[in-house]
């Protein structure tokens, strides 16, 4: 009988299942074996539990051509991925020369011993082939299971992402595989409903052999254009140039550009500088730019005010100002830009002020208000928001609104976008 899925995910691990590791592991794996079309077919995910673990291997071996195992490599009693595929297998461990090599080279990089703990990594099932883990301790392996090939993978994110070429290479060995030419566009501001509305409306100017998929995330959305026949390369050109006369100014970058690095380029553009004043976002939007590599050529100094004191002796905002009308105001982040642009010297900026809770809210200033002044000494201006949620989502909204904001001046697109709307604050 003929394998129904071409590779099956099997990811183990107790900190899976309680919710203290969140699975991103198989999006990055999926994403990877797409590139080669190839799918996968299924997937599950199970507890440290040895006779959990043999059935779903035993099952998903009778239904996948490949599987791959993430996780339970590592040194400790609770990794048995090496001794469950031995069972299975009817295979005994040994120990393998490649892999006790490795184990010695990775602990004498990093001046450590050689324990008891770390050969275990070592133990293998006999004849296993090796999966060269170029960042950790723990080599994965390839092995013949029940007539599908297994192959292991860590947990840790970094290390399967380093093995991921060398594993997608082997899967496509043996089940064939394509080539998909996919352009990955990033987005921000618009959802994935909006997108295909627009983009229905003009179905008659969609190239065809172009299929547009979404990638939902916080706070981007990114779309991929994909074709699966390098003659069709133009008919996607043509399927971005579309999307661009629909979404252009929501559109910010390719592949893996965040709104940091959009603003950056716009800046460099026009060979200007940024500064940030934060309060409520406690220096995160200082931190996204910063983490964009080149950020020195248009980031001089941010400075992050929490407490009124701050406000008024580091930025200059009048104290009569704040008591007057509370750090969360308007008055208060036009100030706070005013002394942020003075001090740092720079050519744009952006100020922020909120209630990010869960307390401290009011009926006037309930939780998740916001004010935001941005834009250079002589043309700047400031809105209210209310942005729900946690703090963590309000946090991270209220930094991609100030950056976005702040490209869309730089590149004088529409000052106050229309996904805005949403987050106005309405007087009840």
């Amino acid at each position: 009988m003929s394998k129904r899925v071409q590779v099956a995910l099997l990811l183990t691990g107790n900190e899976l299942m309680s919710g203290d590791t969140v699975d991103s592991n198989s999006s990055r794996i999926a994403l990877a074996l797409g590139a080669h079309k190839i799918g996968v077919g299924k997937k599950i995910t199970v507890g440290d539990d040895p006779e959990l673990l043999s059935d779903s291997l035993i099952d998903l071996c009778a239904s996948a051509e490949v599987v791959i195992i993430n996780g339970g490599l590592g040194p400790t009693e609770d990794d048995l991925t090496a001794e469950l595929i031995a069972e299975v297998a009817g295979k005994v461990l040994v120990n393998h020369p490649k892999a006790i090599e490795h184990l010695e080279m990775w602990c004498e990089r990093r001046g450590l011993e050689l324990n008891a703990s770390n050969l275990k990594q070592a133990l293998l099932p006999e004849g296993a082939d090796l999966v060269a883990n170029p960042i950790g301790s723990a080599v994965g392996f390839a092995t013949e299971v029940n007539g599908a090939l297994v192959i292991t993978t860590p947990g840790v994110p970094v290390e399967l992402t380093a093995m991921l070429p060398e594993i997608c290479d082997r899967i496509a060995t043996r089940v064939g595989a394509g080539t998909a030419f996919i352009r990955r566009l990033q987005t921000f501001g618009i959802g994935e409903s909006t997108i295909q509305e627009l983009v229905n409306k003009r179905n008659d100017d969609w190239p065809s052999g172009v299929t547009l998929g979404f990638r939902s995330g916080l706070p981007q959305l990114e779309l991929k254009l994909q074709v699966d026949d390098a003659d069709l390369l133009t008919k996607r050109d043509e399927a971005e140039s579309l999307l661009h006369e629909l979404i252009g100014d929501h559109i910010i970058g390719h592949d893996d550009d965040q709104l940091a690095m959009a603003l950056q380029r716009a800046l460099l553009g026009q060979q200007m500088s940024v500064t940030t004043a934060e309060s409520c976002t406690g220096g995160l939007i200082a931190s996204l730019i910063t983490r964009e590599a080149g950020s020195s050529q248009i980031f001089g100094s941010g400075f992050v005010t929490y407490s009124n004191a701050a406000k008024n002796s580091v930025l200059g905002v009048p104290e009569a100002t704040l008591v007057k009308h509370g750090a969360v105001s308007e008055p208060v982040v036009l100030a706070m830009l005013t002394g942020a642009l003075e001090k740092s010297g720079s050519d744009i900026g952006i100020a922020v002020s909120g209630i990010a809770g869960p307390g401290g809210g009011s009926d006037d200033k309930p939780v998740g208000t916001v004010w935001m002044a941005w834009g250079a000494k002589e043309h700047h201006r400031a809105i209210r928001l209310q942005v729900p949620g946690s703090r963590e989502r309000f946090q991270v909204i209220v930094a991609a609104i100030g950056l976005d904001i702040m490209r869309r001046q730089v590149l004088a697109l529409p000052p106050i976008p229309h996904y805005i709307q949403r987050f106005i604050h309405r007087a009840p």
